[in-house]
């Protein structure tokens, strides 16, 4: 076995670090401030990165390296390997391929500059999110909903054509369509995939029926109609996928007029994370034409990490913050000895399940209790309607990640096919939401998702299964704990050290089916995440 890296994989990745950068830098911008010369400068460096990764020189010698790759040693095995599956997809019509890019670029602009107009007035997310979950009338429920949803007109057609190109792209390159290609060359098999949500599907529909009929009592009091009338605009969120508020809980109450960045940066510190110069070069509070949603963004595989918030003073940004900023303690404390390539989460779903593993923590009454010192009667008082509500609000995400898997899988089989109904037809299949009486809009392409992070959502599953399973062993190993709803992850820098230790620190350099097992000591299994929240105990 050689132990010498092939000076191939030296040059190529000085290459392939400059131009990560630079489209970093342009995506960030443009996420900033949406003008075109910013999403052009974003189509400029994806193409340039296309490119690249589309040299059949280079690509000739990556199969090469790839056909001896047992004779490496383990960490330039598994760059060799990312890297052939990373150039695989781009080994196709440079056309189509720059035609793929540019149509994806200007649909995310348009999401990004989109703002819901209702009788003349726009309205930000954060001011629709707020309609939706205050509001009593269901004739401006209605038309709050149906204004945040006139966005699938103006994509549609873009929408499906982009469907049809990467379609295109998968076939060409030996793969049944490109749904098929997205997990294979993520390290996923397909039909296991299935299996684990059908099996999935299977054992939690009995508690969805439960809290679902539960919902619709205490929504068809709240709004003072039979449970067979309620709508979508009533579950107080554009997507049935999380709870409504039927518990007398008022969360909000906690973080209305704190400084929720202060809040983040002192309970990071506490597990043993320094994160103020994360902080320093995000953008965490909204602007004009900036995006309204969030995310991590790690520019350089080093040092610049930034995320991107639009924060107001309530609890789903404080449980946002929390999850960035989970994604962003995983990037900062990867081994930075590892070449460019590896200095990466080691799966998609896994930096995923760190990310969720802290932004639940904004609804944990423990952690609620420490973080604002509040004695053992008054968090007693919301101690088990908060955690009912947290168990809740994970059945419904877990039905509605279901919806959003058999959607996609739907598309790229058929994109041809009648998608507006199909998108309701799977609401009433997985979540027992009725469809809007005589609609017939493409509701399916008002989810972000779909267009810029296509055959991702699976991923949100896979991450809640892991960190079910992660924070078991925490409690075990850190907290001497078996009970996560009586005790949480605060106040311990051991956690901070473990996570770094066991998880953080390999990056991309081992499999992901390696790093569950190291960090939890079992392969990866529902057993955790159906005890922690399918249970009645």
């Amino acid at each position: 076995m050689s132990t010498t890296r092939p000076n191939f994989l030296e040059n190529f990745e000085k290459q392939f670090k400059d131009i990560y950068i630079k489209s970093s830098l342009a995506y960030w911008n443009a996420s900033i401030n949406g003008t075109k010369e910013n999403w052009d400068q974003v189509t400029k460096y994806q193409l340039e990165y296309i490119k690249l990764f589309r040299d059949r020189n280079y690509f000739k010698e990556i199969k090469r390296l790839h056909s001896r790759i047992s004779e490496f040693d383990k960490i330039t095995q598994r760059q060799i390997k990312i890297l052939y599956y990373e150039f695989l997809p781009n080994q196709y019509d440079l056309d189509k391929l720059e035609e793929i890019t540019r149509l994806q670029n200007k649909i995310e602009n348009v999401y990004t500059s989109f703002r819901a107009k209702i009788d003349g007035k726009t309205l930000t997310d954060n001011e629709v999110d707020e309609i939706l979950k205050k509001e009593t009338d269901s004739k401006i429920l209605q038309k709050t909903w149906e204004a945040s949803k006139e966005i699938g007109d103006l994509i549609v057609d873009d929408l499906k054509q982009l469907v049809k190109l990467r379609n295109d792209q998968a076939k060409a390159l030996g793969y049944s369509n490109y749904h098929e290609m997205s997990l294979i060359l993520s390290e996923l098999v397909p039909h296991e995939l299935d299996s684990i949500f059908r099996e999935l599907e299977n054992q939690t529909l009995a508690r969805f029926t439960e809290i679902k009929n539960k919902i619709d009592e205490d929504l068809s009091e709240r709004f003072k109609i039979s449970k067979e009338d309620l709508m979508p605009w009533h579950y107080q969120q554009r997507f049935f996928q999380e709870a409504p508020s039927i518990y007398s809980l008022n969360f909000n109450g906690f973080y209305t007029d704190k400084n929720l960045v202060k809040i983040l940066e002192e309970y990071f510190k506490s597990v043993g994370f320094e994160i103020e110069d994360l902080i320093h070069r995000s953008d965490l509070f909204e602007k004009p034409g900036k995006n309204q949603h969030a995310f991590c963004i790690n520019i350089d595989r080093s040092n610049d990490i930034r995320v991107l918030c639009n924060v107001i003073s309530n609890v789903d940004w404080m449980g946002t913050l929390l999850h960035e900023y989970g994604h962003a303690v995983y990037d900062k404390y990867i081994d930075q000895s590892l070449p460019f390539t590896l200095r990466d989460a080691a799966h998609i779903f896994v930096t995923e399940a760190i990310a969720m593993l802290f932004g639940k923590l904004a609804l944990h009454p423990i952690w609620i209790q420490k973080v604002f010192a509040l004695d053992d009667n008054k968090i007693s008082q919301i101690k088990n309607s908060a955690i009912n509500f947290t168990r809740m609000n994970q059945i419904i995400f877990t039905r509605w990640v279901f919806v959003m898997y058999r959607f996609e899988k739907a598309l790229y089989e058929n994109p041809d096919q009648d998608l507006n109904s199909l998108w309701w037809e799977l609401h009433k299949k997985f979540l027992q939401l009725n469809k809007p009486q005589n609609r017939n809009k493409p509701d399916w392409a008002t989810k972000i998702h779909i267009a810029t992070s296509p055959c991702y959502y699976h991923n949100y599953l896979l991450g809640e299964i892991f960190s079910s399973q992660l924070n078991s062993t925490l409690h075990k190993k850190i907290l001497n704990s078996n009970d996560i709803w009586n005790n949480v992850i605060i106040n311990n820098k051991d956690i901070g050290h473990y996570l770094i230790n066991n998880l953080f620190k390999f990056g991309s350099s081992v499999e992901w089916q390696e790093v569950v097992k190291i960090s939890t000591g079992e392969n990866l299994n529902t057993k955790y995440f159906l005890q922690q929240y399918f249970n009645n105990e």
